[in-house]
């Protein structure tokens, strides 16, 4: 699990860094929105600022102030302040309510389904992604709903990893890197790297070591394309991981070694913890007891960290499951309340017929009876 949240929240971030070039920049504010996202993985604090700064500027448009309280979203993701991701994140859907504008909206569902995604709510995620693949499908300019469609497949593909199996989850990977390689950007590597690192995994996972090497060189080759450390450190942990299990313990040490080197300002919990983890094994391996507990340590140090971050994420989790409960109590107690007014109202009726009828009956018994009591008088008379 950790490795999909590490590769997933990669996602979220470089598809919006190639959204924002399909814009295009209009403005010092554009630039400035697009310098903030350049830096929401490496320096989150930054783009926090710069988003900030943006939404509270006068001269910022609805569409910028949307696009700003996403990067502080996907920010704080960064961070894994996921309770704050998800509350900049509801500010964006509220102001995009009444916006007619498509894309803006794909982004939004988008990413909306990627925060239930690492809430680990599947349901509520494929929901959205369902939304925003129509909105994409349906969109007449397909060059700029190509990262949209790949971002989708790719995170469809790490939830059907979770829920499913790996076979599946491959399935969507490749459909997500097609549609990747369609854009012209350079930023296409970013997500490229991505999916191909967590094709890696699944591979893994499959015990193909010759598909899963394959996947993490490519990975390290598209990653190395736009000198993105981070993705280059995370492919190489994953061909570290292939080299342990195939007893090259000192080619694994090799490579993790370098990925932490290249990766030591980036301060990424996950990554770290899988770099630690995998140098203690390998040294374990080759009875070198003093890097050993070195790296044990600092894995161990990193793991009560990532697990504080995690119990808070947990706490969103629940919140949000008891908001669907509530709202689905909510539905059940409407739909009991219209039945017993449906079966009030059938009940009034039946009871209104009844009475018109008796009252109709008793009406015309005493008419009969009146008939009947005025044909005796003549009778009478008769005789």
């Amino acid at each position: 699990m950790k490795i999909v949240v590490a590769g997933i929240y990669k996602i979220i971030i470089l598809f919006l860094l190639s959204e924002m070039v399909s814009y295009g920049q209009k403005n010092e504010i554009d630039s400035l929105l697009t310098a903030g996202t350049l830096e929401i993985y490496e320096h989150p604090d930054k783009a926090l600022k710069i988003g900030l700064q943006i939404f509270n500027s006068q001269n910022s448009s609805v569409r910028v102030k949307i696009q700003s309280l996403i990067m502080i979203s996907d920010a704080y993701s960064s961070k894994r302040d996921y309770r704050k991701a998800v509350t900049y994140l509801i500010k964006a859907q509220n102001l995009s309510n009444p916006i007619d504008n498509p894309i803006i909206k794909i982004r939004i569902l988008t990413k909306t389904a990627i925060q239930y995604q690492q809430l680990r709510i599947y349901d509520k995620a494929i929901q959205y992604l369902d939304q925003a693949r129509a909105l994409s499908l349906n969109y007449p300019i397909k060059d700029s709903i190509q990262s949209s469609l790949g971002t989708n497949y790719s995170i469809r593909g790490l939830i059907y990893k979770e829920q499913l199996n790996c076979d599946i989850a491959i399935g969507y990977f490749d459909k997500g890197i097609s549609e990747y390689k369609k854009i012209k950007t350079s930023f296409k590597n970013a997500n490229l790297s991505i999916v191909s690192y967590n094709k890696g995994n699944c591979y893994i996972l499959l015990s193909d070591n010759v598909l899963a090497r394959k996947s993490f060189n490519e990975a390290i080759a598209y990653a190395k394309l736009i000198d993105a450390k981070s993705l280059q450190a995370f492919a190489q942990k994953g061909l570290a991981e292939v080299y342990t299990l195939e007893g090259r313990y000192n080619e694994a040490i090799s490579e993790l070694t370098e990925a932490e080197k290249i990766s030591s300002d980036v301060g990424d919990l996950v990554l770290n913890q899988g770099l630690y983890k995998g140098l203690s094994e390998n040294y374990l391996a080759i009875n070198e007891w003093g890097n050993y507990q070195k790296f044990q340590n600092l894995y161990l140090e990193t793991q009560k960290k990532i697990t504080e971050s995690e119990r808070k994420s947990v706490g969103i989790s629940l919140n949000e499951q008891q908001k669907m409960l509530d709202v689905q109590a909510g539905k059940l107690k409407m739909n009991y309340l219209l039945m017993i007014g449906g079966l009030l109202i059938v009940l009034l009726g039946i009871v209104f017929l009844i009475v018109r009828n008796h009252k109709s009956a008793k009406k015309q018994t005493k008419e009969l009876k009146g008939t009947i009591k005025k044909l005796q008088v003549s009778s009478s008379e008769s005789n």
